[in-house]
């Protein structure tokens, strides 16, 4: 039997986005809507973001996972690279982020190129992550199936042991993407479903060709 949801509505009405109040270029216009997120008590975790994928399968997946930094040169995360999400990168680079803050009615969709950060910036991160998070990632064969719970604890007390009283270094296996934009969707809810979306597009250095797209 099919679950009902047709009475499932929001109404939105918070904001609006007007090309006359935006600037050329998206970053610009991501770092306000980022920092307006940031501020606001009830986004717990303004950094979270889906990352989808496609891989050899053809099958597109997506995932949460946590922005770590943004900027001119991309967006960057952080993860196994024998991962599900890391072999999919291999095949096929082209990837998608999305944001979604509804507490500000409010979703950033970001397509582009995923690559690897360099081996000192991985490092860095990694030097910066809690002691536990460090032993996790050598712990973890992240998307290898697991017989039981177990099996992960038992991996993790090996780990514990092998790093007793030491540093941990990171793993040649761990860490990061950063992701170049192609292109930027910007969605405000609007009242009555007609939302403001406007696209911002690549065409060469320092220019985007920005559009308004029907909702």
């Amino acid at each position: 039997m099919q679950k009902s949801l047709e009475n499932y509505r929001q109404s939105y009405g918070k904001g609006e986005l007007l090309e006359e109040d935006i600037p050329s270029f998206p970053l610009a216009l991501f770092t306000s809507w980022f920092n307006e997120a940031e501020a606001h008590p009830d986004i717990a975790e303004v950094n979270a973001m889906s990352l989808a994928t496609c891989g050899i399968e053809g099958f597109p997946k997506t995932r949460i996972v946590l922005l770590k930094s943004f900027g001119e040169k991309g967006f960057s995360f952080y993860t196994n690279y024998n991962s599900e999400k890391a072999r999919d990168i291999e095949e096929n680079p082209r990837v998608c982020l999305s944001f979604f803050w509804p507490a500000l009615e409010r979703q950033v969709i970001i397509k582009g190129t995923a690559m690897k950060t360099s081996e000192e910036e991985s490092s860095s991160y990694f030097a910066s992550r809690p002691r536990g998070s460090q032993l996790g990632a050598w712990a973890s064969k992240q998307s290898d199936v697991l017989t039981s719970r177990k099996q992960l604890e038992l991996e993790l007390k090996e780990v514990e042991e092998r790093y007793k009283d030491k540093e941990v270094e990171r793993p040649q296996h761990w860490g990061g993407y950063v992701v170049s934009p192609r292109s930027f969707e910007f969605w405000q809810g609007r009242n009555d479903r007609l939302h403001d979306r406007i696209l911002y597009e690549f065409l060469e250095e320092n220019t985007w060709e920005r559009n308004r797209l029907s909702p």
